[in-house]
C-alpha cells in the first residue's frame, strides 16, 4: 500500500489497514465500470458517502459505529476493486468469503463490530440499493422502469432531491478522497 503497509490479502490484519490507503484507493475506483455520464468517473468513494448518508437518513437514530459500518461497507474494493454484483455471483464463495474477511478486518481496525447485528447489515444494504438506484438513473443511463427491476422502489427518506443531485455529481479523485476522509473523521471523532 502507499502507506508502506503490506496487507496479506489471505489473512488480513487489522494493524496493516490505513483509512488513508482505504481513502486512495476507493477514489480511484470507479462505479459502473466508469460508464457513467461527467468529467469525472463516479468512484466508490463517492457511492460509499451516498450510502453512508442515505443510512443516516433512513436511521436518524444510529450510532456513528453503524454509520462508520455503512461508510466502509465497500472498503474491501480499495484492494480488490468494484465488480458488479452478477459478476461476484459467477466467480462464487470463495470470492464473497474473501471480501467478508478483509471487511471484517477492516471493521476491528476501525472500532466497530467485525459481524454487524442483522438488522444494520439490512439496513445498510437497503441504502446501497436506493444509492444504487439514484446512482443507476442519474449517471448511468437507466430508464425508472429499468432500474426497478433491478434495485426496486426507493424508499422515501429526507435524503431532499437536491442532496441527491449534489451527492451525483462526480468529482475529482482528490476531490473525493478528501471528502471521504472528512466523513471518516467525522464519524470518528463523535463515538
Amino acid at each position: 500500500m502507499l502507506s508502506g503497509r503490506r496487507l496479506d490479502l489471505l489473512d488480513p490484519s487489522p494493524a496493516d489497514i490505513e483509512i488513508e490507503d482505504i481513502a486512495h484507493g476507493l477514489a480511484r475506483v470507479a462505479r459502473w465500470n466508469g460508464q457513467t455520464r461527467g468529467a469525472h468517473a463516479f468512484s466508490v468513494a463517492q457511492h460509499v458517502l451516498l450510502v453512508e448518508e442515505i443510512a443516516a437518513a433512513l436511521n436518524p437514530g444510529w450510532d456513528a459505529k453503524f454509520r462508520l459500518a455503512a461508510l466502509l461497507h465497500d472498503a474491501p474494493e480499495y484492494v480488490i476493486g468494484d465488480l458488479i454484483s452478477p459478476f461476484k455471483t459467477a466467480i462464487g464463495l470463495d470470492y464473497k468469503a474473501f471480501e467478508i474477511k478483509l471487511l471484517e478486518a477492516i471493521h476491528v481496525r476501525f472500532g466497530v463490530p467485525a459481524r454487524l447485528p442483522f438488522e444494520i447489515s439490512r439496513q445498510i444494504k437497503q441504502a446501497d440499493r436506493i444509492a444504487a438506484f439514484y446512482e443507476a438513473t442519474g449517471l448511468a443511463g437507466f430508464s425508472r422502469d429499468e432500474a426497478l427491476i433491478f434495485f426496486g422502489e426507493p424508499e422515501e427518506t429526507n435524503f431532499t432531491l437536491t442532496q441527491q443531485l449534489a451527492a451525483l455529481q462526480p468529482l475529482p479523485t482528490a476531490d473525493a478522497q478528501r471528502t471521504f476522509l472528512e466523513r471518516f473523521a467525522m464519524l470518528t471523532a463523535i463515538r
